[in-house]
């Protein structure tokens, strides 16, 4: 299995309440629409939550102090299945919905993406 990691960060005019619900609520469910047609096999929202435990953590590890408002995980079968699918016309008019519609919530230019193996160690 074949994950796209996605750390987010929103868009600095909307608020992070409105980022969580809109995320949610309405991207969401647009992914969820368009996964048959992706091969999307699971999608996955984690959204930020504000423990105050964070810095704690983070300087136990000498981790940086990255804020990031959630991470979306996307996975697919495999690589190739993912390629294969992405490449049907209905395939591309979905991603391009997608896309449009994370620019009203997600700062693109702040947020990072990457494609990793999936090796579940714990169900």
């Amino acid at each position: 299995m074949i994950d796209v990691i996605m750390c987010i960060r929103r868009r600095e005019d909307i608020s992070p309440e409105e980022f969580h619900d809109y995320w949610r609520n309405t991207h969401g469910p647009l992914v969820r629409q368009h996964a048959p047609k992706l091969g999307i096999r699971r999608y996955v929202q984690h959204h930020a939550n504000e423990t105050g435990l964070e810095a704690i953590v983070q300087d136990s590890r000498g981790c940086n102090h990255e804020d990031f408002d959630g991470v979306a995980v996307i996975s697919f079968d495999s690589l190739d299945d993912m390629a294969a699918n992405g490449a049907q016309p209905e395939a591309l008019a979905a991603s391009d919905e997608l896309l449009e519609d994370e620019k009203n919530f997600i700062d693109h230019q702040r947020s990072l993406i990457w494609f990793t193996d999936h090796h579940e160690i714990i169900a």
